[in-house]
C-alpha cells in the first residue's frame, strides 16, 4: 500500500479546517483513513484500484475521474448500492449510504487519458487528469483517481506495475520488490503516517539510484533518484543530484530543526511543469539537465517539506509557505552569492508588482497559490519581502529564533500568519501585530517620494540638521525605510518610521550630505520611482488590452507563429493591429516578425532601433523599449517563422527580463536594463 502527501508548485489548495492538535498525532495500525491496492499497467493505461475506506460520515460523497467506472462497493462483505449523482467536466459525483460500522471496499478502475507532455502550469490550473503512458505516468492528488475519505488523512499504497517501470508514491517506502529481467512486476509499498490532503502517483522507465545518510536519531536517511536511462547516463548527474539534496538537507535541519521525514527523492517527469511534494520533488526530464536547478530549485523543493509538508498551511488566512520558502532558499542563495545578487531579486520582485494592473493588487491574506502571474508577484515576491522586512525590523538573531520556533511549536500542525507572529513576537519580545496586519492586509503597496531635504549648520560648523520631508500615497502605510546620505567622500545609512501621509525627519549629521536617496537598496515593499524600475517582458504579459503587429504579414506561416506567440505570451486576449499602433495609444504594443521587417517597422515609426546586444544571427531576440514617443513596446524578433514558434514555450517564463537572446528554443543570454534610481540634492541654508 502507498501513502502520499501535499503537491506544491501549481496545484490550488484544498481548505484544511481540522483542528491543529488533531495533525500532531501520527496514524496508528488499524487507523488508516484509506488504503489502496494499484495495478497500473502504463503502456495499456489500464488501472485497477482496491480501496479500503474509513469515511467520517456515513453518506459518503466521493468523486471519481470520468475514466473510471465502480465494480464494486462492499462492507462487510455486504454489496452496498453505488448512486451516481451526476457530471461535472472530467469528474463524476457519487454517494454510497454506509451501515453504523464497518469498513467500506470499493473496487474501480478503468483506461485512463493518454499522457499529454505539452501540459505546463497553465494546463495545470485548469485541472489536471491521470494520465499514463509507458513513458511516464502522472496520477495527481487533484486528478480524482481515488475517493478522497476526508479533508486531510494519512494512508497506505500498494502498487504493481510491469517489469522494466518503477513508481513512487510521497511518503516511506515500507517495502518493494524488483523483477529480474523483463518479465514480471514491479511492487511497493508505501505510507503516509502524519496527514496530508491528497495521493500523488507516479511511474516511469526509471533507473533508481540511492544513497542512504546516517542521521542522530539512528535511522537512515533515503535519497533517490528516478531518471530515465537517458538522463541517468549523464555522468555524475544521479550522484550531483544525491550530494546537494544531502547537503540542503543537512542546511535546513540546522537552521530549522530535524527534516521531517525518513527520505527525499528527485524524479523526472516528461511533463515541462515541476512539483514539490512530501518526501520528493517531480521535474521535468529536460530542467534536470540545467545547472542553475541544483543550485536554486532543488533547495526549494527541499525546503517546502519544512514549510508546507511539515507545517501545513492554514489556507484559510492566506498562504505563507510559499514567501516563507522563496526567502530562505531563493533569495537566501542570492545574498550569500552577493550583495548586488540579493538587490537584483528585491528589484525584481518590485519590479513584478509594478507591472501588476491595478485590478490585480490582492491582498496577500487572500493569497492561496500561483493561479497567474499577478498571485505570484504577491504570494511569491510580496510574501518574501515581509521577511526581509520583519528580518530587518527585529534583527537576524530574533528573526533565526522566531524561526525555530515556529518549526517547534507547528511540526505535523496547521499553522497560519498568525503562529508565524506569535512565534517572533515571543523571539524578539516586540508587538508585531500592526506590523502583519498592515502587510496582509493592505493591498498593492504605498508610492513615497523626498519631497525636500535641507541641511542647517551647527554652531561653529560643527555638524547640523538635515530636514528630510517624505510623502506617501494613500492609504498610509507604517514604513521603516532607510535614506541614504552621501557627501562625495562616504555614503550613510539611516532609518526612519514614517507612519503620516506627510512626514518631515529631522536627523542629526556630522557633516552635511550633498544628496538622499530613499531606499535605494529597494529592501521596503512599495512602488518605486520609474527610475528604479526599468521595463521588463512581465508588464506586456499583464497587460488589460495588450495590442499585437504582426512584421510580414504576407507570411502564413509567420502570421500563425506570431499569433501562437502571442496566445503563450499574454494573460489576456490580445488584438492584432496594423504598424499606426506604433505612433500612439496608450495599451501596450508587442511586435513580432522577422529581424528585417522588425528593423524597417522601427525605422518607419521613428523609434530607436534594435539594441547592440540584440545581435541578428541569433534565432530570436525579445527586447523592451525603455522610452519613445509611441506607446508602450516590447519587440520579437526572429530569423523566421520556425524561430518565432520555437519561442512559445521558454519566453513566457522570463516575464522578469527587459531582453531574451535564444537559439530555437533555449535562451542564451538574459538581462535587465540599467535603472540607478534618483538621488535628490540637499539644499543648504
Amino acid at each position: 500500500m502507498f501513502r502520499a502527501a501535499r503537491l506544491w508548485g501549481w496545484r490550488v489548495p484544498i481548505l484544511v479546517v481540522l483542528a491543529a492538535v488533531v495533525l500532531a498525532r501520527p496514524v496508528s495500525a488499524g487507523e488508516w483513513p484509506i488504503e489502496l491496492e494499484v495495478q497500473l499497467d502504463p503502456a495499456s493505461r489500464e488501472l485497477l484500484v482496491e480501496a479500503a475506506l474509513r469515511p467520517q460520515q456515513r453518506d459518503f460523497r466521493f468523486a471519481l475521474h470520468a475514466s473510471l467506472g465502480i465494480d464494486s462497493a462492499m462492507v462487510d462483505g455486504q454489496a452496498l448500492r453505488v448512486e451516481a449523482l451526476g457530471r461535472r467536466g472530467e469528474v463524476r459525483n457519487w454517494r454510497i449510504r454506509l451501515p453504523e460500522r464497518g469498513v467500506l471496499r470499493l473496487r474501480y478502475g478503468g483506461v485512463l487519458p493518454a499522457l499529454d507532455a505539452g501540459l505546463d502550469h497553465r494546463g495545470v490550473l485548469q485541472g489536471m487528469p491521470p494520465m499514463a503512458s509507458a513513458a511516464g505516468s502522472y496520477l495527481p492528488a487533484g486528478g480524482a483517481w481515488y475517493p478522497r475519505p476526508a479533508e486531510v488523512f494519512g494512508y497506505r499504497v500498494d502498487v504493481r506495475v510491469p517489469a522494466g517501470q518503477r513508481v513512487i508514491v510521497p511518503g516511506r517506502l515500507l517495502a518493494e520488490q524488483v523483477p529480474d529481467g523483463e518479465e514480471g512486476h514491479y511492487r511497493a509499498r508505501f505510507e503516509f503516517s502524519r496527514v496530508t490532503d491528497g495521493i500523488d502517483l507516479m511511474a516511469g522507465p526509471w533507473i533508481v539510484r540511492e544513497r542512504i545518510v546516517a542521521r542522530d536519531d539512528g535511522e537512515g536517511l533515503r535519497l533517490r533518484t528516478y531518471f530515465p536511462a537517458a538522463l541517468d547516463a549523464e555522468a555524475g548527474l544521479a550522484e550531483a543530484y544525491l550530494a546537494d539534496s544531502a547537503r540542503y538537507i543537512e542546511r535546513y535541519s540546522g537552521s530549522i530543526g530535524a527534516y521531517p521525514f525518513t527520505e527525499f527523492s528527485v524524479v523526472a517527469s516528461p511533463l515541462p511543469t515541476g512539483f514539490g511534494m512530501p518526501t520528493l520533488t517531480y521535474l521535468g526530464e529536460q530542467v534536470l539537465r540545467l545547472p542553475f536547478i541544483r543550485a536554486t530549485s532543488l533547495g526549494h523543493e527541499v525546503l517546502h517539506n519544512w514549510w508546507g509538508n511539515g507545517v501545513l498551511v492554514d489556507y484559510r488566512s492566506g498562504n505563507w509557505s510559499e514567501g516563507l520558502t522563496t526567502f530562505m532558499a531563493d533569495y537566501a542563495y542570492k545574498e550569500e552569492q552577493s550583495v548586488a545578487a540579493a538587490r537584483d531579486m528585491r528589484l525584481g520582485w518590485l519590479r513584478d508588482f509594478a507591472a501588476l494592473p491595478a485590478d490585480a493588487h490582492q491582498p496577500l491574506a487572500e493569497f492561496r497559490s500561483r493561479t497567474h502571474g499577478a498571485a505570484a508577484a504577491v504570494g511569491y515576491g510580496k510574501a518574501a519581502m515581509v521577511f526581509v522586512m520583519l528580518r530587518d525590523l527585529i534583527g537576524e538573531e530574533a528573526f533565526a529564533h522566531g524561526i525555530r520556533s515556529f518549526w517547534a511549536q507547528n511540526r505535523f500542525r496547521i499553522a497560519g500568519w498568525v503562529e508565524l507572529k506569535v512565534a517572533f513576537e515571543q523571539a524578539s519580545g516586540r508587538d508585531l501585530d500592526a506590523f502583519f496586519q498592515q502587510w496582509l492586509r493592505l493591498a498593492g503597496g504605498a508610492r513615497v517620494s523626498i519631497e525636500q531635504a535641507r541641511f542647517i549648520a551647527g554652531a561653529e560648523g560643527k555638524g547640523g540638521l538635515l530636514k528630510v520631508e517624505l510623502q506617501q500615497s494613500r492609504p498610509a502605510h507604517v514604513l521603516h525605510l532607510p535614506l541614504q546620505l552621501e557627501n562625495g567622500q562616504a555614503v550613510q545609512t539611516r532609518w526612519v518610521s514614517l507612519s503620516q501621509l506627510r512626514q518631515t525627519f529631522e536627523l542629526a549629521v556630522d557633516q552635511a550630505p550633498q544628496t538622499v536617496r530613499l531606499d535605494p537598496e529597494l529592501r521596503v515593499w512599495r512602488r518605486p520611482d520609474d527610475g528604479q524600475l526599468p521595463p521588463i517582458l512581465r508588464q506586456w504579459m499583464l497587460a488589460e488590452t495588450p495590442r499585437l503587429i504582426i512584421a510580414g504579414e504576407g507570411d502564413t506561416a509567420l502570421v500563425e507563429a506570431g499569433k501562437g506567440l502571442a496566445r503563450r505570451f499574454f494573460e489576456r486576449p490580445a488584438r492584432t493591429v496594423g504598424p499606426e499602433a506604433l505612433r500612439g495609444g496608450a495599451d501596450a504594443v508587442l511586435l513580432v516578425g522577422t529581424h528585417a521587417a522588425v528593423d524597417r517597422l522601427l525605422a518607419d515609426a521613428g523609434l530607436p532601433p534594435r539594441p547592440a546586444l540584440a545581435e541578428r544571427q541569433h534565432s530570436a531576440v525579445a527586447w523592451t523599449v525603455q522610452a519613445s514617443p509611441g506607446p508602450a513596446l516590447a519587440v520579437v524578433s526572429a530569423r523566421d517563422a520556425g524561430a518565432l514558434a520555437a519561442l512559445q514555450r521558454p519566453l513566457p517564463h522570463y516575464g522578469g527580463q527587459s531582453w531574451v537572446i535564444a537559439e530555437g528554443a533555449r535562451v542564451l543570454e538574459r538581462g535587465v536594463w540599467d535603472a540607478p534610481g534618483r538621488a535628490v540634492p540637499v539644499d543648504g541654508q
